[in-house]
């Protein structure tokens, strides 16, 4: 014979009603998140412009070698400051 849901005692365990995700698989977390510290020490500032160095000469590398095989590559950066400017142009502009 069957078990009777009736017969247990508790609170009956609800289905969670799954978001809509039209055809993507699900998302499997895992990892710790990265959490920025809240204390950012000198060190930290080193590391990140020592990473920042590295990865300005890797991209050098990889432009130079696509250059050689005959691929064009070049690193585009901005000029310093254009971000703030563009950041205040939005504001004076969303005020109006």
């Amino acid at each position: 014979m069957t078990q009777k849901s009736s017969l247990f005692k508790g609170q009956p365990k609800k289905k969670a009603i799954p978001p809509n995700r039209h055809g993507k698989p699900c998302q499997t977390r895992k990892g710790k998140r990265a959490v920025k510290p809240s204390k950012v020490t000198k060190e930290m500032d080193v590391d990140r412009e020592v990473s920042k160095f590295i990865n300005y000469c890797n991209e050098v590398k990889a432009a130079t070698a696509a250059n050689k095989e005959g691929g064009q590559l070049s690193i585009v950066k901005t000029p310093p400051g254009s971000a703030n400017v563009a950041k205040k142009e939005t504001a004076n502009a969303a005020k109006k």
